[in-house]
């Protein structure tokens, strides 16, 4: 009986032709990231919250979530690539007409999701404690980051199937529905942090196991309801339970798009691990800093990050239905407002760092070096939003493999040996400039990519119509 209903709405024609290849450029992408933009903004807000928290129960507790975020890093790193993946197929796929390609895109994408969340799951329960101990030996940091990444990880089918759900709404242009989605997991965490971290109105005080678990369960109830609105108003796919398995041609074409992303985004949690190594040489509180300014950072990124998920869909669609005019557009109106928000956010974290980081409950040596960190970090700012975007595109129009190269240039190749370099002056303060340089080495591969992706793109098309 369910899967009859969830075919319930699969046997009719192809959908219309969809809003993407239709409507006005800027309406279009203002429809479709704003939404995603407030979401994104909301789970940024309820990270800042879980450390907020955790940071009034001890340096230690902060420490230890601070440790955590590569793994945290690693598990959005493949969710966030593989719906990457997912989405330029699936994309693709109906601004060519290809419906049952575009149906084999999203259950097979759901099994992928589904499987990464075992793995991370068996690998939470037996490697959270060693991940801790290569990185400190102060007892209470790693009992804590333990508990936190065990429940994180343990219970990873709540992040894995959030981002597949609305990944799947985002993909044919329904961003809302993908918004409300995560707002209400956002809600839920905020609200059950407090509770279940202080153990208030009757709830056992779990501390920094509390946040993991406030986290994983907005997590889970966010998934369900992002199932439930795609069988419910997603017409532009066809969800069916006995197709929930892998098809060797999608998941390969998947991950053509998608690895890359995948190694990308997991760069950034070797760049974590490394750069706490580097820190936690002068003191654990530069390591306390660190995790502070990402999340802190998350403010500026995530609404540039949800512009980025609108811009993507558009372009796949574009390019597959060969309007590359529409592509050029959508491109240049992107960059531009995320430029726009990386000023914003360079002016915020130079003008009133003291004010940012007072909400982690700082030290005097916490708020002085960070007062230095937010300011010289910020710089890089300027540049980020343009390489964000640009690397986008290339993975949208089907070059992935540029976008790989730029972000292991940068951060394996630029920030951590020039970390290194700066921190054998003894310096801390100076340890900070390895990210302005970083995206200086970012951006010059970013214009040479980026025109190399659109050369190539602009061919292929004249060869198909000429």
């Amino acid at each position: 009986m369910k899967d009859n209903k969830l075919q319930s709405h699969s046997s009719g024609a192809a959908p219309q032709e969809n809003k993407m290849g239709t409507m006005p450029i800027a309406p279009l992408l203002a429809g479709m990231a704003v939404p995603m933009m407030i979401s994104m903004l909301v789970q940024a807000l309820y990270n800042v919250v879980d450390s907020i928290f955790v940071a009034r129960i001890s340096q230690d507790a902060l420490n230890a979530v601070s440790l955590a975020f590569p793994l945290q890093n690693l598990m959005i790193a493949v969710g966030g690539g593989t719906g990457v993946g997912m989405n330029a197929l699936l994309s693709r796929s109906l601004g060519e007409k290809k419906q049952d390609q575009a149906d084999q895109a999203a259950n097979t994408g759901i099994f992928v999701f589904l499987l990464s969340a075992v793995i991370f799951g068996v690998c939470g329960f037996l490697l959270a404690r060693p991940f801790f101990l290569a990185q400190t030996d102060i007892q209470p940091i790693v009992d804590y980051g333990t508990d936190y990444a065990r429940i994180c990880l343990g219970l990873s089918i709540g992040i894995f199937s959030q981002f597949c759900f609305e990944r799947l709404l985002q993909s044919t242009g329904r961003t809302v529905y993908s918004m409300i989605t995560q707002l209400i997991g956002a809600v839920i965490n905020i609200i059950l942090d407090p509770i279940l971290i202080f153990g208030l109105f009757g709830f056992p005080r779990m501390e920094v196991a509390g946040a993991a678990a406030a986290t994983v369960f907005g997590q889970i109830v966010a998934a369900f309801i992002g199932l439930w609105m795609n069988l419910k108003f997603n017409k532009d796919i066809h969800i069916r339970l006995r197709s929930i398995r892998p098809d060797r041609a999608v998941v390969r074409e998947i991950y053509r798009v998608g690895l890359p992303s995948i190694i990308m985004q997991s760069i950034g949690s070797v760049m974590t691990f490394g750069m706490n190594k580097i820190l936690i040489s002068f003191t654990d509180t530069a390591t306390a800093v660190f995790g502070a300014y990402f999340k802190l950072q998350s403010f500026i990124f995530m609404p540039v990050f949800g512009l980025n998920n609108g811009m993507v869909p558009i372009i796949s669609y574009n390019y597959g239905a060969a309007r590359l005019d529409r592509v050029r557009k959508t491109f240049q109106l992107t960059a531009a407002t995320a430029t726009v928000i990386m000023v914003i956010g360079c002016a915020a974290f130079n003008l009133i760092p003291g004010v940012l980081l007072g909400f982690f409950s700082p030290s005097a040596e916490m708020l002085h070096i960070g007062t230095v960190a937010l300011r010289v970090i910020s710089y890089s700012f300027l540049l980020a939003g343009f390489d964000i975007i640009a690397g986008s595109v290339c993975q949208a129009i089907g070059n992935p493999v540029y976008t790989l190269i730029c972000s292991i240039c940068r951060q394996l190749a630029a920030l951590l040996p020039s970390a290194w370099l700066l921190a054998q002056t003894g310096i801390l303060d100076l340890v900070w400039f390895c990210f302005p340089i970083s995206e200086v080495v970012s951006l010059v591969l970013s214009i040479i990519f980026l025109r190399k992706t659109m050369r190539a793109a602009e061919e292929k098309i004249a060869a198909l119509q000429g």
